[in-house]
């Protein structure tokens, strides 16, 4: 819970889903045109790729030049050497190196948080500094998939094993009003088209239902029905895909220019909900979940 009722900015958490993050840059087009700041930004997997392209200087309209590049083939490299995945993130890296640089995750324009998992110790590892690449990478590494990425001695790979809609990371940054885009918003899956596919549906199922228990700590939530989109390429129906994020967002912007003029209402609200005897199981469940493991580098 966010206890200061004169914070009004905005975080927004952009979740994984593969191919089917083109929707982000929907998702932040609508924030433009409605000239709402977007004060700090999380990323799991594609949404690391999108919110770094966009903490660094990039705007909706350049990301969606990318597009095009947005496909497994073209951000993937076959892997003969490597242990660990069938696959390397070499591509992604050359692409985060000639966009925005070897740069580090302090210089952003935007504060910026990327989730990552530990292989090995089950830990959410998140970084708010340290290289870009490496950790853009290492959240995008599909397990069995991708070779894991090492970091200062961890294997890492996708943060959504531990959290696919990062909106926990938005509070320590110092947001006010928290934004999660969940690219897995149902409860039904696509018909898998190829090996990707069926072990992505696989690893959608086993994350979902964790997933819809963090999103309660978000202020909103666009969860986007995908279904008929592939998690491997989407590069034939970009701009509809892109608009698939930008009506939902449009329409929730309205709620969140409310939550700005009516935060301090809206925290009294929170405050009474929090210490009722009906909560008391809910302080307590909180409590006990800000104890898991997660590691952080700041």
């Amino acid at each position: 819970m966010k206890w200061n009722p004169f914070n009004t900015s905005v975080g927004l958490a952009l979740g994984g889903g593969a191919a089917k993050g083109i929707a982000h840059i929907g998702v932040l087009k609508a924030f433009e045109e409605e000239q709402v700041k977007i004060s700090c930004l999380s990323g799991t997997s594609i949404g690391a790729l999108v919110a770094a392209y966009y903490a660094f200087g990039k705007s909706a309209d350049d990301i969606l030049k990318l597009g095009e590049q947005l496909s497994f083939k073209r951000m993937t490299s076959f892997n003969l050497i490597k242990m660990g995945g069938l696959f390397t993130t070499d591509q992604i890296r050359t692409m985060i190196h000639r966009d925005l640089g070897d740069v580090s995750i302090e210089s952003a324009n935007i504060p910026l948080a990327i989730c990552t998992t530990d292989i090995i110790s089950g830990e959410q590892v998140v970084f708010e500094k340290g290289n870009l690449a490496d950790a853009v990478c290492a959240s995008v590494a599909v397990p069995g998939i991708f070779v894991p990425v090492k970091v200062d001695g961890r294997t890492l790979v996708d943060g959504g094993i531990v959290e696919n809609v990062p909106v926990s990371l938005l509070e320590d940054l110092g947001a006010g009003i928290i934004v999660g885009i969940d690219l897995n918003g149902v409860k039904k899956y696509p018909e898998p088209s190829g090996m990707i596919d069926v072990l992505s549906n696989a690893v959608d199922i086993c994350m979902d239902l964790k997933t819809r228990d963090q999103l309660k700590c978000a202020d909103i939530v666009v969860s986007l029905d995908l279904t008929h989109y592939s998690r491997s390429d989407n590069t034939h129906c970009i701009d509809k895909l892109v608009l698939e994020g930008y009506k939902p967002m449009k329409t929730k912007i309205r709620k969140l220019l409310w939550f700005k003029r009516a935060n301090i209402v809206r925290y009294l609200f929170k405050v009474l909900r929090e210490i009722i005897p009906l909560k008391i199981p809910e302080l307590i469940k909180n409590r006990v979940k800000s104890t898991l493991p997660s590691i952080k580098f700041k």
